[in-house]
């Protein structure tokens, strides 16, 4: 969650750097989209048109809609699509079916947000680097290497952490939109007439005029948006005040100024369509300006990197997909994380992207789908947080999310034109995450009911053993379970071959929860079933970390002493058996016995191998 104790000023550069890279970086191609496309003819009236239309998509969508709005849907303190799931699940709780069918769109709208981490990057950096062509047409051949050496550079640093270059990510996007701004100004003084542009008229003039036209160049203008859900996604990191300051006294301004300096300079000068964001530029300061460019598409595919472990991370811990290697890059910043699988993987989707579109025009024909679907998603949970939630008169609530609806789905429509030129690209990429989601927690679940069918109650079985109890050993034995209140595996087995068994006994369940945080005072339920043996329950919220020998230290003050050189956990690998009469279908139930197998010994708790015994008191990462 955000520092408190940070000052304003610092909190709203860190915004600046991290939240608004993305957006930052649209004026490189947003205006070059809409009119490469060739529905747009190219006279005054309709450049008028269309910068009419970013102006009022940028204040509709970003400073009305989440600014004003969605900001408000904090799941305490925090933002983003998983916390207005849990919002929105929490509010319709009474609901079963209708909670069902929340959680599944959530979860859709989720797995999108990987098919956006591809296209973003990508689309980005080589629209950056594409500067060199205007530079000198010679460079032309070097765009498509140099774009994946910087892609490169920037995967292979993850690892050592955002906290060394984070405090450079403010000062850097700050000159970037102190730039762009100057840049948008030398041509506006030129052509202040412009600026009428701003009034709605202009907008609602063209769309009258051009319906057709209108409908299709909104798979173009919704590039403008690009990023805007970082603004909710990132509401814990800097809170409501920096974000919606930024907003409006830096980034607002500085965009609005570009695009209509891009927009002046089209009238005076039409042939400057080919690339009008670097064409504004005098040749002295070309050169410069593709290096600023690349810098901010670097940090802002930097902080999409970021969302995506901590997407990852929250998602796992909700139980959607299997345990992963997930390391801690600072001891001062838990949400300073990297996660190798996410890092690699989705490396290796952006350079194919790269490669296989080429251009950013041409990505910005794979670009909308899964952005335009988030943000779809994002106003139906939305309406169901303030109607259920919040308790808001229903007239007011379909007032409310209704217009926005409307946008989001024309927005969502236009794009599906774009679907077979390269908006199957990501599309296929969500749907894909989205599969593996659903068929782990599908699998989990079926898994689970077979083992507590097939357990044994434990305290039955506790009384059983100590009618002729077997030889006690000194320490703790610590077994994790998925099940309260059932016989773990890897007991039974510690019987049958030690014949022994631990002066105290925790058998420990852990649960997620769907609020981000739970305090420490809430950390743990203890219950004593007799004969030195506890059964634990930990709760843990979606981004907590869940560190459980810190968590087991809590219940020392609680009857249980627990010596953290004697403590010893006992972890047993689960059997993955096949269902009979149903439950999946054969391709899902054999890809979940493939991930099951992958994720192993102790994919429900923690990463370690099968009959792991591990010190109480060691960072165990999960």
């Amino acid at each position: 969650m955000q520092n408190s104790k940070s000052p304003l000023a610092a909190l709203t550069l860190g915004a600046i750097g991290v939240v608004y890279g993305d957006i930052g970086t649209s004026v490189l191609y947003a205006v070059k989209e809409v009119f490469a496309g060739g529905h747009v003819p190219f006279t005054p009236d309709n450049v008028y048109g269309v910068l009419s239309i970013f102006f009022w998509t940028l204040t509709v969508i970003v400073s009305i809609k989440y600014v004003v709005l969605v900001l408000r849907a904090d799941n305490n303190g925090e933002g983003g699509l998983i916390a207005m799931l849990a919002l929105a699940s929490q509010a319709v709780k009474d609901k079963p079916r209708l909670r069902q069918a929340l959680l599944g769109i959530g979860i859709f709208g989720t797995s999108m947000f990987y098919g956006d981490g591809v296209i973003t990057p990508a689309i980005s950096v080589l629209s950056a680097v594409e500067g060199l062509d205007v530079v000198s047409p010679t460079f032309g051949q070097a765009v498509i290497p140099l774009t994946l050496a910087v892609l490169l550079g920037l995967f292979i640093v993850q690892k050592r952490g955002t906290g060394g270059i984070g405090r450079f990510f403010g000062p850097v996007t700050l000159v970037w939109f102190f730039s762009i701004a100057v840049l948008g100004i030398s041509h506006i003084v030129r052509h202040p007439e412009i600026l009428k542009a701003l009034s709605p008229y202009y907008a609602l003039r063209f769309m009258w005029l051009q319906p057709g036209t209108t409908f299709i160049i909104l798979g173009a203008v919704v590039l403008c948006v690009t990023g805007a859900e970082a603004l909710y996604a990132d509401l814990g990191h800097f809170g409501k005040k920096p974000i919606r300051l930024a907003w409006f006294g830096a980034v607002m301004p500085a965009l609005t100024l570009n695009y209509f300096g891009q927009g002046a300079l089209l009238i005076a000068r039409p042939e400057a369509v080919k690339n009008p964001f670097y064409m504004m530029a005098p040749d002295w300061a070309l050169l410069p300006l593709v290096i600023l460019a690349t810098m901010a598409t670097v940090i802002a595919s930097q902080a999409l990197i970021t969302g995506a472990f901590s997407v990852t991370k929250q998602v796992v811990q909700l139980g959607y997909l299997p345990r992963l290697n997930v390391q801690h890059t600072s001891v001062r910043d838990t949400g300073q994380i990297y996660v190798p699988a996410v890092n690699w993987g989705l490396f290796v989707a952006i350079v194919v992207a790269v490669v296989m579109f080429r251009s950013s025009s041409n990505l910005a024909a794979a670009y909308g789908i899964a952005v335009t679907l988030d943000m779809l998603i994002t106003t139906t949970l939305t309406f169901f947080v303030i109607r259920y939630g919040w308790g808001y008169p229903l007239a007011l609530c379909i007032a409310a999310t209704g217009c926005f609806f409307v946008v989001d789905l024309a927005f969502f429509a236009s794009n599906l034109l774009k679907l077979l030129e390269g908006g199957w690209f990501p599309l296929m990429i969500g749907c894909c995450i989205f599969t593996l989601m659903i068929t782990w927690k599908r699998g989990r679940a079926i898994l689970n009911e077979k083992l507590q069918h097939d357990s044994l109650d434990l305290r039955s079985f506790l009384e059983s053993v100590f009618q002729q109890p077997p030889v006690r050993v000194p320490g703790t034995a610590v077994f994790l379970t998925a099940q309260p209140g059932t016989v773990p595996n890897a007991m039974l087995h510690n019987l049958k071959h030690n014949k022994v068994l631990h002066e105290h006994n925790l058998f420990v369940t852990v649960r997620s929860h769907e609020v981000p945080w739970i305090g420490l005072d809430k950390r743990a339920e203890i219950e004593s079933l007799g004969h030195d043996c506890w059964q634990v329950v930990l709760h843990y919220g979606f981004k907590n970390d869940q560190d459980l020998p810190r968590a087991l230290e809590l219940i020392r003050a609680r009857g249980c002493e627990l010596e953290p050189m004697t403590t010893s956990y006992f972890l047993s690998r689960d059997v993955v058996v096949p269902t009979i009469g149903g439950g999946m279908a054969g391709w899902r139930e054999k890809l979940f016995a493939q991930m099951h197998h992958n994720a192993g010994a102790a994919a429900e708790f923690l990463n370690l191998p099968s009959n792991s015994v591990v010190e109480l008191g060691s960072k165990v990462e999960i």
